[in-house]
């Protein structure tokens, strides 16, 4: 099993993906341990003080005016904790808990918390044992932290509440803590508070969401390519002379990805055989201009993700001259922005493969192939209603486009009166990359289909990969009609679980 080192510097995202997907072991560093002891050695000194400091002994928000005294400031910690864990709503994915809490963990580890060693340790002790909070949908403005989600792990952490185990099972938290001699932790001043106050739970969600949509990215590469090969078109657009001269890198790495896919193919350049075309169509053309500026969103998104893995979001923070200070720094904004901006990005692509289906589809543009890729067209309506399914999702993904990041609800008796609601941001996202991949896995069932159809044209070598990989993997080929649910939901798989890159990359090498 993989093994994660939390040190004082942050993380990555791949080390992100390990712990929440593939559930890898988390160890403290060293030098997180030698930070967490002297961030804390200040927050004591801090609390023996008289005088008020914020999150040490005073209360929080819109409370932070009244002075705690000495006896009550465990149960304030206590409090803040039970109060916060207010969520409502389904579960939040099993995933997403994980890289919720572990990023908790990394800001932790900074140094700039105050909270005690052994509550970092506790905190992946939690995760290594397989013990997953239950956190629910709704609860975070993404400002002041993911309150409420980040509430119920540390719920978790205090022996209360209820947790998943390692067997998928819910149970009160105090009995699977016991099962694995984890003990719950007793907050101290300033802990209950740093357990809550981050972006955590949409970053995790962003970091996951990239990987997944550079997975999706190169697919949609892939399946243009097979739907310009089913239409007919011309690759003579993907030539890098005519990408340098608009030089978004996004653009040239899709065009160079079609142009390998597309090597060697037969069926390229009859658009002017029997009938003529001077241009494809914007959905074939545009392809490299369209999945491009998607991967240069992705680029951008990226860089942000890189900043917050690196940075330690709380408030307020410990710094090494001995200050605990207030700051903004837990406003969701830079990491609420990226996931908006990706889903925008993700509704269009899924747009333009719909696109191509749809003309792929009707006898009218697909240049010879029969209606609906029909075996028997009236007898038989062949793929008619998985491109239904197709529009009804590009329809969903455009209704998810729209930016959660421009919406701000007041809270806290005005004192946090402008909010990010980053975290609504990143549940749309992950929907809209789960319908993304079934937008392709429909065009990808539709124009391996064409490809077969067009007899006596020979396809590109990585063509004909994806199209064995795909029919191994229970998606069938050209034939009459039968239920089709079964073959896109395999589809699906084959293009979620990267196979379909995969096939493709047998033939032309790594793919951009």
């Amino acid at each position: 099993m993989q093994t994660v080192v939390v040190g004082t510097s942050g993380t990555t995202a791949a080390d992100v993906v390990a712990v929440a997907r593939r559930n890898a072991r988390i160890e403290l560093g060293d030098d997180a341990v030698v930070a967490l002891t002297a961030a804390r050695e200040i927050v004591d000194a801090l609390a023996a003080k008289p005088e008020p400091v914020y999150g040490v002994s005073t209360g929080f928000g819109a409370l932070a005016s009244r002075h705690i005294d000495h006896d009550l400031r465990a149960q304030l910690q206590r409090n803040i904790v039970r109060s916060h864990a207010a969520g409502m709503g389904p579960r939040v994915e099993r995933e997403v808990v994980r890289a919720l809490m572990f990023l908790r963990l990394k800001t932790v580890c900074s140094g700039h918390t105050g909270v005690r060693p052994q509550v970092a340790q506790t905190m992946a002790d939690v995760l290594n044992a397989g013990i997953t909070p239950v956190v629910h949908e709704y609860g975070s403005l993404g400002c002041s932290g993911d309150l409420a989600p980040l509430s119920h792990c540390a719920l978790t952490l205090m022996g209360e509440g209820d947790a998943e185990g390692p067997d998928g099972t819910v149970r009160p938290a105090a009995e699977l803590l016991a099962e694995h001699g984890i003990t719950p932790v007793e907050l101290r001043e300033k802990e209950g508070l740093a357990l809550l106050n981050g972006t955590d739970g949409m970053l995790g969600m962003l970091v996951m969401a990239l990987a997944d949509l550079d997975v999706l990215y190169k697919s949609a590469d892939i399946t243009a390519a097979l739907s310009l090969e089913a239409l007919l078109g011309t690759a003579k657009v993907l030539a890098p002379e005519l990408h340098a001269i608009r030089p978004h890198p996004g653009q040239a790495a899709a065009a160079a990805n079609m142009l390998a896919v597309l090597a060697g193919s037969g069926l390229t350049g009859h658009h002017q055989d029997d009938a003529p075309r001077v241009q494809d169509a914007y959905s074939v053309r545009c392809a490299p201009q369209v999945a491009g500026a998607g991967r240069d969103t992705l680029a951008h998104a990226r860089t942000v993700a890189e900043r917050e893995l690196a940075a330690a979001v709380d408030n307020p923070v410990v710094l090494p001259d001995g200050r605990v200070e207030s700051n903004g720094n837990f406003h969701g904004a830079p990491v609420a922005y990226v996931l908006d901006f990706l889903a925008v990005a993700a509704a269009d692509l899924g747009s333009i493969a719909e696109r191509r289906t749809d003309r792929l589809l009707d006898k009218n543009r697909s240049h010879g192939l029969p209606p609906f890729l029909a075996d028997d067209a009236g007898v038989d309506s062949g793929l008619m209603i998985a491109q239904y399914t197709q529009a009804a999702l590009v329809s969903e993904m455009k209704r998810l486009a729209v930016p959660a990041s421009a919406d701000s609800i007041p809270s806290s008796a005005m004192q946090e009166d402008h909010v990010s609601m980053g975290w609504s941001a990143a549940r749309k996202l992950r929907t809209a990359v789960d319908n993304l991949a079934r937008i392709l896995a429909v065009e990808l069932y539709a124009a391996t289909r064409g490809v077969e159809l067009r007899e006596g044209l020979t396809p590109a070598p990585a063509s004909r990969a994806v199209i064995e990989a795909v029919r191994k993997a229970g998606v069938e080929g050209p034939g009459p009609d039968r239920y089709l649910a079964p073959d896109l939901a395999a589809a699906e798989r084959f293009v979620r679980g990267g196979e379909l890159v995969a096939a493709a990359e047998q033939v032309t090498g790594p793919l951009a």
